[in-house]
């Protein structure tokens, strides 16, 4: 019998902009990583302890924690996904999401390579992280047979007007910005590929044309703290305009391992002639 796979929490980072209509920041992983090798994917990775470390939640506003959790559906230290999603965007592709000394970016590949911690660097040039605008879209559970899972929320967020994103050239080898449609239009011609959540998202995003109409209706959505949700394979996210009401319902459910539902809706995507 295969050995059971740790599930890892992890947290994911969507970045959207207006150039002039909606793009998303993508980034290639690196061929050679063991988890979606060569997938075009979104910043994020596996929650850290530094993510609740109290001296980051002290350089946090715009969200607490107390919010935060409701959010989740969790008791507390909700905000660590949210500050797990922070710092990997920053780590790999150099938004921040905040403000502090110019210099603070030159401290990013200290971090990577684990020279620099999270937190000093963030004291050290008095980044204060600004999580406001930050909105939760979606929790995702890698399926069994996976050779890494992991319990991932994604969330989204327009990217700073003043940063320019650059991928890290180490986990993930390339970055640039798409408009979602083309990203899956490119996917279906298997210029690039798509895992499974990443696919999805850009389907539900792909109605919108501006950024700032897609943030205000993923902010409106969380009002008050429960959001409506519907079910996406193995995964779910808040309900959107031109969802289905029926199969939606308020706050998130435990995920399961749903690996057939999944492929049967990417095959049936794939047989889908227009994307864009």
């Amino acid at each position: 019998m295969p050995q059971a796979v740790e599930v890892r929490e992890a947290a994911t980072l969507i970045l959207v902009r207006n150039m002039p209509d909606l793009h998303v920041f993508m980034l290639r992983r690196n061929p050679n990583s063991v988890f979606g090798p060569g997938a075009h994917v979104f910043p994020g990775g596996a929650v850290d302890t530094v993510d609740s470390d109290p001296n980051v939640y002290a350089r946090t506003h715009g969200i607490d924690d107390g919010r935060a959790s409701r959010l989740v559906g969790v008791a507390n230290d909700g905000l660590r996904y949210w500050l797990a999603a922070a710092r990997e965007a920053f780590e790999e592709s150099g938004f921040l999401l905040g403000s502090g000394r110019a210099e603070f970016h030159q401290e990013r590949d200290a971090i990577n390579s684990e020279t620099a911690s999270w937190p000093s660097a963030l004291d050290k040039h008095d980044v204060e992280m600004d999580l406001g605008s930050v909105g939760i879209f979606a929790h995702w559970l890698t399926p069994e047979g996976s050779p890494r899972r992991y319990d991932t929320w994604f969330l989204i967020a327009a990217a700073p007007d003043d940063q320019e994103g650059r991928h890290d050239d180490n986990e993930v080898v390339h970055s640039e910005w798409m408009r979602p449609g083309e990203a899956l239009q490119r996917c279906r011609e298997k210029e690039i590929d798509l895992i499974f959540p990443t696919l999805r998202t850009l389907m539900a995003i792909a109605r919108f044309s501006s950024s700032a109409r897609l943030m205000a209706t993923v902010l409106e959505a969380q009002r008050d703290d429960v959001p409506l949700v519907v079910s996406e394979g193995s995964g779910e996210r808040i309900w959107l305009p031109g969802d289905d009401h029926d199969g939606a319902r308020r706050g998130w459910r435990p995920l399961r391992s749903r690996l057939e539902l999944d492929m049967r809706l990417e095959q049936t995507f794939h047989d889908t002639e227009n994307v864009a």
